[in-house]
């Protein structure tokens, strides 16, 4: 699995997007880590059990305000 030292955190670890990037598809909008996860732009993830993590987006009431 991984090779890196220290070694990357796990995917069942809260830290999990910590691991190095092994993939990068920007323009697909995905980036596979070395523990297995994937990382979507819009900040969710497909983890390697093929469980979902919803993104985790953050509401920015300026921008709004200066439309």
């Amino acid at each position: 699995m991984c090779t890196h030292w220290p070694p990357c955190p796990t995917a069942d670890r809260p830290d999990h997007q910590a691991a190095v990037i092994v993939s990068a598809h920007p323009e697909q909008g995905w980036s596979l880590l070395c523990n297995g996860t994937i990382a979507f732009d819009d900040t969710g993830e497909l983890l390697p059990d093929g469980r979902i993590v919803k993104p985790r987006r953050t509401f920015d009431r300026g921008a709004l305000a200066a439309v």
